[in-house]
């Protein structure tokens, strides 16, 4: 059995499926493991750890696509390169099926078996393997770091014989995994932390960390079985927009993170509540790349009105390529371990397992 990777497109992704440490794992299982040259030389990690490793580099993307029993990438391949898998073999990645949906049935046809991981059962079972989770405890930490850094006043409260610099008040929008990790990051450092989100199960976790929930008056729950949010009713935004309106004219930095997986970001900080804020207040909008949660946010872009900088990324991960594909390669393989029989040493598209028939794209 071989498993085999290449490099994204360096422009838009620097993160890798496969890191030395977890050579070792697959090697284990019996796995050949091949990688493009220069595979995680970009992020200084050179061939030759790879080949003392047990890796096989080399220099043909073709050779390795059309080998590999396994290929496992960041995102999903360009279609030059896709036509090169063949019938039965596996493709393993985060492959965005509610944009890629022509092309993931194309191949699929082919009889191409297709993992995507965004679609990973919320379930304890495949906790070791969400890479959503992994990587947005990652962005919601950068995101703090990020606005931090623009921001142009002291974060913790200082007190001084000149006299007292106040602590800078934060409001995390949406408190799922990547506006957690920003509240505790915001906390950590200083600041005054508010925290808002649809789902009323994020009271107790924002507490538990040290922001105040900021709750809508008669709120009802808004979280799917899968334990994302959903679409709020209309008197729900509406009151929403109250509380926000009246919270934004106090505070400093806003970390966005609100997101429905498949649609547009929804658009939560309107264009009046901007012009409310504060002169030198910062937004980071980490749902740039779907839209953003404010109408003004522009990829990769600062931009200001009336003195406040709103901010967002198509790939802030870029920023942690080295940890976030630390993570990633584990969860990768945890997901390969949850395919491979060990007793015959083969590949078990188990269809009963419902890690495996969820992220199957069929």
């Amino acid at each position: 059995m071989k498993i085999g990777s290449i490099l994204e497109n360096q422009k838009f992704e620097k993160r890798i499926a496969i890191t030395p440490e977890i050579v070792k794992k697959y090697i284990s299982l019996g796995f050949e493991v091949c990688l493009i040259e220069n595979y995680g030389s970009h992020l200084g990690i050179s061939d030759e750890q790879y080949i003392e490793m047990g890796v096989k580099i080399s220099k043909d993307e073709k050779e390795i696509i059309n080998s590999s029993d396994i290929i496992v990438q960041l995102g999903m391949l360009s279609e030059d390169k896709s036509s090169n898998i063949n019938e039965n073999q596996i493709l393993i990645g985060i492959l965005n099926p509610y944009n890629n949906k022509e092309k993931l049935e194309n191949l699929a046809k082919k009889k191409i078996n297709l993992f995507s991981l965004e679609l990973l059962p919320r379930i304890t079972r495949a906790q070791s393997m969400d890479i959503l989770s992994s990587q947005a405890n990652l962005a919601g930490y950068k995101a703090v770091i990020e606005s931090f850094a623009n921001f142009e006043k002291a974060i913790p409260m200082m007190m001084t014989a000149a006299g007292t610099v106040p602590a800078a008040k934060v409001l995390i929008v949406g408190a799922g995994v990547a506006g957690l990790q920003a509240i505790a990051t915001a906390k950590r450092m200083g600041a005054i932390v508010f925290a808002t989100d649809v789902r009323m199960a994020s009271k107790e976790q924002v507490e538990s960390l040290g922001g105040k929930f900021l709750t809508v008056e008669g709120s009802e729950n808004l979280e799917t079985e899968g334990g994302y949010a959903k679409e709020a009713s209309e008197d729900f935004k509406k009151k929403q927009e109250q509380l926000l309106s009246e919270t934004l004219k106090k505070i400093d930095i806003v970390i966005c993170t609100a997101l429905i997986p498949g649609k547009k970001a929804p658009l939560i900080i309107k264009d009046y509540m901007v012009n409310n804020m504060q002169s030198g207040s910062v937004i980071y909008d980490l749902a740039a790349i779907q839209g953003g949660n404010t109408s003004f946010t522009e990829v990769d872009k600062i931009i200001e009105i009336n003195g406040v900088k709103i901010m967002g990324e198509s790939n802030i991960l870029n920023k942690l390529p080295v940890s976030a594909s630390s993570l990633y390669a584990k969860n990768l393989f945890n997901f390969v371990d949850n395919l491979f029989d060990k007793k015959n040493k083969k590949i078990n598209i188990n269809l009963e397992d419902e890690i495996i028939e969820k992220t199957l794209i069929k």
